[in-house]
């Protein structure tokens, strides 16, 4: 089969360790299941792997792609949850076992036309939502979905900050948090990812930096160095920053005396568990809240994709077609 291969890592040119070959078919072990990959889409994951980051090089190669939607071996609809955990080891969240992965981390990728997984990482996709859309959720809005409501626990009226408008999680974040009720404002160095930020239902969106029209409850961080000092000044006494990400760097000057002055909390967020999956689908099936696309692409485009990561380019998600028999005709709302 076709699949998208990591076979070396270089921080300045990382599309360099991309490779596009034939690979076995992957064969499921007991307890596994095969799946026929409709769509994947990319995620910043996969290209800090090419980047040598968080991936040591002894498991390389290794096909590529955390987000997975496509058939089972019964031909049933299929989400693929791509943390690979035991929750008996994280105390009932797999996301807090010390042994955790992310598909694409020790196990083959979504980037190809088929993978094998866990059967119990097989999540029933809903008829309401396309191939496309689902591939969307598996890892940046159900990271969005973890922040917001399980470690920030946010309610209708809250205000919440979202950092870096335009990216995955934060497309999600902002689209989740509207769906709730509660009272969004966002940054974006880009007017129009700005603008794209209002016409998701943000009340404003701003420049990094600039003031904000009133101190929120909540931020959403995955910007790291470039934002940390602004989520922190823009955030009420008693707030809560959750982080899940660093894409600008990850040590930015902690400015602790405002944290305990201020009695601030700052919440880690990684990943999330097949439950909250679950959730998270009830809530969109209950708003109608769905994710923002910002093109398809075939696997033999992979590359084009990836550049448009890096030059930040896009705004939402970029889905990926694998090769394989006719797609489904999406059924999108």
């Amino acid at each position: 089969m076709l699949a998208a291969t990591a076979i070396s890592q270089s921080a300045t040119d990382p599309l360099s360790g991309l490779v596009l070959r034939d690979v076995p078919d992957p064969a499921p072990r007991p307890g596994w299941s095969r799946v026929r990959v409709v769509a994947s889409s990319l995620n910043m994951h996969d290209l800090w792997t090419l980047k040598g980051v968080g991936h040591p090089a002894d498991r390389l190669p290794i096909v590529l792609g955390c987000d997975a939607a496509g058939y089972d071996e019964d031909g049933n609809e299929v989400i693929v949850h791509p943390v690979i955990g035991d929750p008996d080891a994280g105390r009932g969240d797999e996301t807090l076992d010390p042994d955790r992965a992310l598909l694409s981390e020790r196990h083959d990728g979504a980037f190809a036309e088929f993978l094998t997984v866990p059967t119990r990482n097989l999540v029933p996709k809903p008829d309401w939502l396309s191939f496309d859309e689902a591939a969307c959720l598996p890892v940046a809005w159900t990271t969005a979905y973890r922040m917001l409501f399980t470690q920030a626990r946010i309610t209708a009226g809250d205000r919440v900050l979202v950092q870096g408008a335009g990216g995955g999680v934060a497309s999600a974040a902002i689209r989740l948090a509207v769906a709730a009720g509660a009272v969004v404002y966002a940054t974006s160095r880009s007017a129009g990812k700005r603008a794209e930020a209002v016409s998701w239902g943000a009340r404003a969106a701003v420049a990094p930096g600039e003031r904000l029209p009133e101190r929120v409850d909540v931020v959403i961080e995955t910007v790291g160095e470039a934002t940390w000092a602004h989520s922190l000044k823009a955030l009420r006494p008693g707030g809560t920053v959750v982080i899940a990400g660093a894409t600008s760097g990850a040590n930015p000057p902690a400015d602790l005396g405002r944290i305990f002055y201020l009695q601030q909390r700052v919440l880690g967020s990684t990943g999330a568990t097949r439950s909250e999956m679950v959730a998270m689908l009830r809530l969109m099936e209950a708003t109608g809240v769905r994710p923002v696309i910002d093109r398809t692409l075939p696997l033999t485009d992979i590359h084009k994709g990836f550049q448009l990561m890096i030059d930040g380019a896009l705004t939402g998600k970029l889905v990926i077609h694998p090769p394989g028999p006719a797609r489904p005709e999406s059924r999108q709302k």
